[in-house]
């Protein structure tokens, strides 16, 4: 599942020239980057920055039901504004999420810096866990770093 293996002879901007194309024709796509023994798996858009919003982040998800719920906020948000910092949205069929504002997103979204720049914006969309608990909460069950301070 990596660009880079399926692709030896490829260089980096084949990749960044595949990615255009696919925000060309969907208005943004999803980078997902793959959990180790300490980070958990995480994943954001990359082509929101093209139309003057935040790229989207999500930690502690596998690329699956990340790429879904990004998704289906960026879908939103190329139709309207994206949600603001400290907002607390119910998601249709997914889960209570908070908007946090990223502290340096130029140190986490290394494809859409590659594409826009290092002043680029970015949110993440913290989710509760299955028992309504968020990071910053005792009880908490799950692997989700928050990339910025929460306004509550």
């Amino acid at each position: 599942m990596c660009w880079d293996c399926d692709h030896p002879d490829a260089g980096p901007h084949d990749y960044l020239n595949l990615l255009e194309g696919l925000i060309d024709k969907h208005g943004y796509t999803v980078q997902g980057v793959e959990g180790d023994r300490i980070h958990p798996p995480w994943a954001y858009t990359v082509g929101l920055t093209r139309r003057r919003q935040p790229e989207l982040v999500v930690t502690g998800l596998e690329f699956r039901e990340a790429s879904a719920l990004l998704g289906g906020v960026a879908a939103h948000v190329l139709h309207d504004t994206a949600p603001k910092h400290g907002e607390q949205i119910p998601l249709c069929g997914g889960p209570l999420i908070e908007v946090v504002q990223l502290s340096e997103p130029s140190a986490h979204l290394h494809t859409a810096v590659s594409l826009y720049g290092p002043g680029i914006q970015a949110i993440q969309l913290v989710h509760a866990d299955a028992r309504g608990h968020w990071p910053w909460e005792p009880g908490y069950r799950g692997g989700q770093p928050v990339l910025g301070p929460r306004t509550r």
